[in-house]
Parts: structure tokens; sequence; C-alpha cells
């Protein structure tokens, strides 16, 4: 397994993908292929306790584990936490009080103020000690820039101990009022805005690449921690594809 923490931290290019049905086969099949999977807690039917049996599996795979919370909330990155989950996606941070609420919800007294629990992640209070040594060296918390608020305050949330952001494109088009218009002047500039301040503070910056097609990867050149899709869209576009091609000969 990778180490992903040491890899955001040298900004080297990792690719991952996204996970919104708790289908152990499909988790499983992709693990196999991809550096780490997001399992996504915030639009997905996705129950807590699926999210622990996906962890374990995706671990199994040598994948790394990651969850994007529903929201920025304490108790809900906890538990996320404490299922052995390797780091956590924070969507909506807009401000540098955003990202520091995170990590506190992320780590132990006196460095955050998350409870202390015995569950998986520390095997169930056999290893709580090592655990809690891991937690300082191992886990990640990425930021999701999604909103305008957050681009404006970027430079504030960058100067925080979180190991990088990810861009959702979709809701910045919508907090512009043009939800899914990635090609207006506006959208363009925000996102030539981010990369070059993320490059300056030499932050791990990422994207959530929608289309399911490895062949999009090649238009983010300056991003290295990437999300390639989602298991939907790999299902449903590959049979739309292949069918589309079918019904060209008949």
């Amino acid at each position: 397994m990778i180490n992903l923490k040491q890899k955001l931290k040298n900004n080297e290019r990792t690719i991952g993908s996204w996970l919104t049905i708790a289908n152990p086969i499909i988790a499983e099949m992709m693990a196999e292929q991809f550096d780490w999977l997001v399992i996504d807690m915030e639009h997905s039917a996705i129950t807590l306790s699926e999210c622990q049996d996906l962890v374990r599996l995706i671990e199994a795979k040598d994948c790394v584990p990651l969850v994007r919370v529903s929201e920025n909330n304490t108790n809900l990155i906890k538990r996320v936490l404490d299922t052995g989950a390797w780091g956590i996606i924070v969507p909506m941070v807009n401000s540098k009080d955003d990202a520091l609420k995170a990590l506190s919800a992320t780590h132990y007294p006196p460095k955050g103020t998350r409870g202390v629990g015995l569950a998986r992640a520390q095997n169930y209070g056999f290893d709580f000690d090592s655990y809690k040594e891991w937690l300082e060296k191992e886990v990640v918390v990425i930021a999701q820039i999604e909103h305008i608020n957050a681009v404006d305050n970027i430079k504030d949330i960058l100067q925080t101990d979180i190991d990088g952001i990810i861009v959702g494109p979709y809701d910045i088009s919508a907090s512009l009022h043009a939800p899914g218009e990635f090609c207006t002047f506006e959208f363009k500039s925000i996102l030539r805005k981010i990369v070059a301040i993320t490059q300056k503070f030499n932050k791990s910056l990422g994207m959530h690449i929608i289309p399911p097609y490895a062949s999009e990867l090649k238009k983010y050149p300056e991003y290295n921690f990437l999300a390639l899709s989602l298991d939907t869209l790999f299902i449903g576009k590959k049979i739309e594809d292949e069918l589309n091609e079918t019904n060209k000969g008949i």
C-alpha cells in the first residue's frame, strides 16, 4: 500500500476514484486498480456500517480507504475515522476556521478535540497506543474547495496543516450561479487562481474528474491528487458506449 500522506507531501501524482454504491464486488474490483478510493457519505445512501465494511475491503486490497464525510461535523469525522479510514475529505471548507475545525476533529487532545473510542481503528481497544502514534504520522485530511468563498480564502486555508485540497468543479460552478458550466471565462479563471496559489504554498492539489475516461487525466498536468470519475459512471458509460457502437451497425 502506498504512503499517501508522504506522496501528498511530495506532490507525487496518485490516482483514485469515488464509491457511491455499497457493493463489495464493485469496491473490490476498483481497489485493484486505484491508489486510493473515496467512500462518499455526502451524496450517497452508504451507511456508517457499510462504510466500515468497505474500508476493511479496500485495505485488504492494499488500496488506501478515504471517506468524504457529509459535512464538517466533529461527530461524523470521529465516527468515520473510528471505522479505520485512513483519512477524510471534508466538503465545503470555505475558510481557515473550517479547515482548523476539521483538523481538530481528526486528532486527539492536546492537538485536537476528538473523543476517544475503542472501535475498529483502535483494534477494539487492543492497539490504542499504536493507533494514536499512527494517527499523528499518517492520517490524511483533504479540504474540498467547492465554493467561491473558499477560493477567496484559499491562502488562509492552505496555511493550515491540511494535507491538500481537492477541487469540486460542480459546486464551484454552482456558487457562480452556473452549475455544470465549466467553459465560462470566470470558471476557468478561478481554476487558474487555485493552481497558482496552491503551487505557491507547495500544497497537494486535487481534482475530481467526472468523465470516466483515463484520457481526461492528461487535461490536469498541474494536479497530483486525481479522482477519476465514480463507480456509477464507469458502469453506466460503458453500457452506453457499447450500445451506441452496436446501434451504429444496425
